[in-house]
């Protein structure tokens, strides 16, 4: 049975980090996504075994921790920050030498975004890898929903904007959910132009262009994805760890 409008929860998208104050008082859960590549590689991990995942903001918070003895990987700029051995590739995070520990993460956009909207929310972590399991989670709680893309340094990005848009799109057709913002209608639209051929309308995306550059188009493709990884990231105790959630997921699952 479906709610009348009036009644339904507030689904909204958010492009950056920026204007996550224009938003914030109005939503209970907050998704942050960052599709290439930090969420996706959370996700990833979390999946591959990994027990938590620390976001911190600084290279020298990352570097605070590296001197504590934890496993740190840093990324600035679409590499990784020299003196730590791997970045925000998913591929790094299918190690098995990972399964059961805890690491320490920083990324350009990701996990700023995550520190900026951690305060009295509940936060999720979301990608093209996860889109159906989340959304059905999302669709069960019954709260307001935030949509939160990462950007590029507080700009607009188009595969943050587009799978912000197929989450917005895919809770909005439960009927459960409406959208009151403009930018939320535009980010759905921009999904649904895109879905059917994916990789060729983000062929021209800024953050694409700038991954090539450093040949590392496999990890394009594959954050490009959909529902390869059915796992959720929560923020618990200012550390992700895998949401306890079980949902059937009618795609091939990515291995260790």
């Amino acid at each position: 049975m479906t709610t009348t409008i009036a009644n339904r929860k507030l689904v909204e998208v958010c492009y950056t980090p920026g204007q996550y104050h224009l938003y914030q008082e109005q939503f209970e859960i907050v998704v942050v996504i960052d599709v290439l590549r930090a969420t996706s590689a959370i996700t990833t991990a979390l999946h591959c075994g990994v027990k938590s995942i620390i976001p911190v903001a600084t290279v020298d918070e990352a570097l605070d921790y590296k001197s504590k003895g934890y496993i740190v990987g840093a990324e600035r700029d679409g590499q990784i920050v020299e003196g730590f051995d791997f970045g925000n590739s998913p591929y790094a995070y299918m190690n098995p030498d990972f399964v059961g520990k805890t690491l320490v993460l920083t990324t350009t956009n990701g996990t700023q975004a995550i520190n900026i909207a951690k305060e009295n929310k509940t936060i999720v972590i979301g990608c093209l890898n996860n889109l159906e399991i989340l959304c059905q989670w999302l669709s069960e709680q019954n709260k307001n929903v935030l949509i939160l893309a990462s950007g590029w340094k507080n700009k607009v990005n188009l595969e943050d904007t587009i799978c912000g848009g197929a989450i917005a799109d895919m809770l909005l057709e439960t009927r459960k959910f409406r959208s009151d913002e403009d930018s939320t209608v535009a980010a759905k639209f921009i999904y649904r132009s895109a879905r059917e051929h994916l990789w060729s309308f983000l062929r021209a995306s800024s953050h694409r262009r700038r991954l090539i550059k450093l040949n590392i188009q496999r990890d394009v493709k594959y954050c490009l994805t959909l529902n390869t990884v059915p796992c959720i990231p929560i923020l618990k105790n200012g550390e992700l760890v895998r949401l306890d959630y079980s949902y059937a997921v009618n795609q091939n699952e990515v291995s260790v």
